[in-house]
Order: C-alpha cells, then sequence, then structure tokens
C-alpha cells in the first residue's frame, strides 16, 4: 500500500487483466446470445417498417442472405426480395429455386407477416446452427416477396375496421386486381396442340400488365423456379391449379367444375403438405366453409381467369399453389403469434417439397450444359426445360416414370427412372448430335403403348445393366360461394 492506492505486481496485474478480458467476453458471447433470441416481430410493417426489417435480416446474416428490388409498384415503392442461400446472389447448379410471394391483395396481409417471420427465424435458426435450417439453406435457394402490392396495403393499413378492409386495398393504386391481370395461357394452350409447356406471350402483353405484375413475370423469366406459394387471405385452405374453369359456366345457377392439370396427383398431394402442416387448415371446417382435408382445385371453388398460379405453370418450370391463410384478411396484431405457430412447420415442409421429384444435368459430348432442353415424362403432358447451364429440376410423385431429354440439334435420349420418396433421383442425360448418333438397330426394344414413337435410345437408372431401344414421343356441404382472397 503506498499512498493508500494498491499497487499490483507484474503477475497480479496479468491475472486481473485476463479476469477482466474473460468477463468482457463473456458479457460478448451472452449478448450475442440474448441478441440471437430475441422474439420475432409479431406486428404489422408499413412499407418503411419492412424494409428495415428486411436490412435487419441482412444485417444480422449477412453471408447467407441477399436483398434485391424486382421492381417497383405503381406509386413507386420497391417490391423487394430476400434471399437466403449458403451463396447468395449466385446459382448453383442443381440447387433449386423456391419463391414465396405475399399481401398480392393489398388488404390481405396475414401472408406478409408471417414472410417476414420466417425470413427472421431462418436467419435466427441458422446462427443457432439448426441442423434442419442449415441443410435447407444450404441445399435450397429460397427467395421471399413479402409484398407484391405494398400501395395496396398502405390504403388498407389506414383503415379502423375489419369491415373496411374486405376490399379496401385490396387492388394496386391504379384499382387493378393483381391476380387477374395475368396474361391468359389458356388460349393460347388451346391453340398450340404441339405445346404444353412454356406457352408464348402475346406480342402486346405488357400493355395490358400493371408495373407490379410485369415485375414479376420478368422476376419469372430470370430465374428458373421450381415451386412456390402465393399467399392469400379470407378463408383458410390450400388451393391448386387451375384456377380457370375448362368450360365457361354459361347462364343459370354455379356449378363446381374441377379443372385438372397434368399434374393433378401432383398438385394435390403439394396442397396437402401445406395442410397437414398446418395447426387447424387440414380439419377443412374453417371461416364457415369447409374443404375435405383443407384443399382445394381452384376451378372447383370458383373459376378465375389471370390468375398467377396458372400462369406460373403454363409459362415457367415453376408449379404454385395458392394459400388462403386466415379468415380475417387484416388479423390484429395479438394474433400474429397464434398465426406463426400455426403455419410455421407447413412453411418449412413445404419449402422442403422442392428436393422431391428427379434433378440434373443435360450435357452435350463435351460435357457442356445444354440450356432450354425439353424434360418430357412420359404420360405427363408437361414438359420442363433446362437453366442456362444444363440443370433441370422435375416434381414427380414417388414410381417409376420414362423421361426424355431433347433439344434441337441432338438425339433424344430417354432413360427409366425409379423415383423415391426422399431426395431427389438424380438423373443426367448426354445428347449426341444427331450427325453422329449411333444407330439403335439391332437393340432390343420395350413394349408400350401404340403411340407416336421416336428413335431415343433407352437406359434404366440404377445397378441393373443399361439397355437401348425406341420410345413413344412425349407427348358434405360446398362452400359458400363469395369473393375471397385469391
Amino acid at each position: 500500500m503506498v499512498s493508500g492506492r494498491v499497487v499490483w505486481t507484474g503477475r497480479q496485474a496479468g491475472a486481473e487483466s485476463l479476469h477482466h478480458m474473460a468477463g468482457l467476453f463473456n458479457l460478448g458471447l451472452l449478448s450475442v446470445l440474448m441478441h440471437l433470441a430475441l422474439p420475432l416481430d409479431f406486428q404489422h410493417h408499413r412499407y418503411n417498417e419492412l424494409v428495415k426489417a428486411l436490412l435487419g435480416v441482412q444485417r444480422d446474416c449477412p453471408f447467407i442472405s441477399h436483398l434485391y428490388s424486382i421492381g417497383r409498384s405503381a406509386q413507386g415503392r420497391h417490391l423487394y426480395v430476400l434471399e437466403l442461400s449458403d451463396n447468395p446472389g449466385l446459382h448453383e447448379l442443381l440447387e433449386p429455386e423456391f419463391k414465396y410471394v405475399g399481401n398480392m391483395h393489398g388488404n390481405e396481409v396475414l401472408g406478409r407477416e408471417l414472410l417476414i417471420q420466417l425470413a427472421q427465424y431462418l436467419c435466427e435458426e441458422y446462427n443457432l446452427r439448426n441442423p434442419r435450417i442449415t441443410h435447407l439453406i444450404h441445399q435450397t435457394r429460397i427467395h421471399i416477396l413479402p409484398s407484391m402490392n405494398p400501395d395496396g396495403y398502405e390504403v388498407a393499413a389506414d383503415q379502423v375496421t375489419e369491415a373496411n378492409i374486405y376490399l379496401t386495398g385490396r387492388a394496386n393504386a391504379r384499382g387493378v386486381d393483381l391476380n387477374r391481370n395475368f396474361p391468359d395461357l389458356h388460349v393460347a394452350l388451346q391453340k398450340q396442340k404441339n405445346r404444353n409447356h412454356h406457352m408464348s406471350l402475346a406480342p402486346n402483353w405488357q400493355e395490358q400488365a400493371e408495373q407490379e405484375t410485369y415485375a414479376v413475370i420478368r422476376w419469372l423469366q430470370s430465374y428458373n423456379f421450381v415451386l412456390s406459394a402465393n399467399m392469400h387471405g379470407g378463408a383458410v385452405v390450400a388451393n391448386y391449379p387451375f384456377d380457370k374453369a375448362q368450360q365457361p359456366y354459361g347462364r343459370g345457377p354455379y356449378r363446381a367444375t374441377t379443372s385438372v392439370t397434368p399434374d393433378h396427383k401432383l398438385f394435390q398431394k403439394l396442397a396437402k403438405v401445406y395442410s397437414y402442416s398446418h395447426g387447424w387448415m387440414h380439419s377443412g371446417a374453417n371461416c364457415g366453409d369447409y374443404f375435405p382435408e383443407g384443399i382445394t382445385n381452384g376451378a372447383s371453388w370458383y373459376s378465375l381467369s389471370r390468375g398467377m398460379q396458372d400462369f406460373n405453370y403454363l409459362h415457367t418450370n415453376c408449379f404454385e399453389i395458392t394459400l388462403e391463410l386466415s379468415c380475417k384478411k387484416f388479423p390484429p396484431e395479438s394474433e400474429l403469434q397464434r398465426e406463426w405457430y400455426g403455419n410455421r412447420e407447413a412453411l418449412l415442409t413445404f419449402m422442403e417439397e422442392v428436393h422431391k421429384g428427379i434433378k440434373g444435368m443435360v450435357l452435350d459430348e463435351n460435357n457442356n450444359g445444354i440450356s432450354k432442353a425439353t424434360i418430357s415424362v412420359f404420360g405427363i403432358n408437361h414438359d420442363v426445360t433446362s437453366g442456362i447451364g444444363g440443370d433441370y429440376f422435375r416434381l414427380l410423385l414417388p414410381g417409376k416414370y420414362v423421361v426424355t431429354a431433347s433439344a434441337p440439334g441432338y438425339q433424344d435420349q430417354a432413360i427409366l427412372v425409379d423415383v423415391g420418396t426422399d431426395e431427389p433421383t438424380r438423373v443426367d442425360f448426354h445428347l449426341v448430335p444427331k450427325a453422329v448418333a449411333p444407330s439403335t438397330t439391332g437393340m432390343p426394344t420395350i413394349s408400350l403403348p401404340p403411340v407416336t414413337t421416336s428413335r431415343a435410345p433407352l437406359r434404366r437408372v440404377g445397378p441393373e445393366s443399361a439397355w437401348e431401344g425406341p420410345l413413344m414421343s412425349r407427348k358434405h356441404r360446398r362452400p359458400r360461394r363469395r369473393l375471397r382472397g385469391h
């Protein structure tokens, strides 16, 4: 003790310094853990608050997130998308692209809030090294568009009562319902008998599209999306294509009619995945309606022309369903936490469905990827195409399929595929230019139904020996009918 002050020896000072540093480290670690454990944001977000929340996710998870805009609304608000992936900003070959779209109708807001919460949850759980979330983000490129109609949301958010919100803010700032604004490709499907996918748009389609619709169409054309869901409100049900009835109702009483796609059973399965993973959707009895198993075909509910989910299926490789998530279009903040826990598992399980069916590469003789190659499944009259790098993805139910790859200037190749229930089956195609394609004369053949045939070489995927040969070418109570979300 000197002059009333404590004098430390070197060893004592060093020990105290280490103790102090350890305390700071533990305090910092506790601060980080407390930050990671913060509760999700159960509140409504106006436009500026939405942007702040998305930027917060990008700040907290900078190595797996990327925030970008696909365009602007009629009033100039950005249509922000948050991407989550282990290599954000890049498409990795054989990694599927998935998207969620919310708030297409400005007054149907639960999807908007759920997607903000989902982004926060994925970031938080990734930082906590949750193995399920880590695997999902490392194996999937996830795109989240919380609000397709930010202008309509602002109008709806200014209202006071649920009665006023039922229609107010539904449309965009120009009074257009965005889910009635996509090109109607059903007419083109009927006219172009030789095509069953990637239907062409009319030359003047841009003149008929709202800014928000135009931005989304360009977005769909820029990414090779595989699976998607579009979120609405006003009912609780998973709705699958087609939305448009194949034949007009005409005059007289309403008659329900199912309008099926070539992938009808697959779409039913996708809808059930969400419904049965949801807290109460699968009961079917919600909002005064009854939907068996919590799912419905769009047209069997009511016919809808120029909708987004039909457009996805007919113009792109993407399989989209529509999720009606709440009886109330603009639920109070006090209900948001319950809705999150009711939807959380369904949101995750549905995303995981993108890893089903088959995927692979379409390669030339030099192992270069072939883009825009057509992938056909015998018995299912709906093809998909390969992406820029030559990779493709085709959702399928478990079973055995004959899958054919074709591209201009190349000999078709067909492969017999056994699709399982879990991970996607890897099926690669190696196409040979027609000028040097080997003859299949004398090769054994398969007995197939009498249809038009081609000389596509066929081989089996699996441990069995490969073989080749000719192959055929691709070729209760009803719910009340009232205006719903989708």
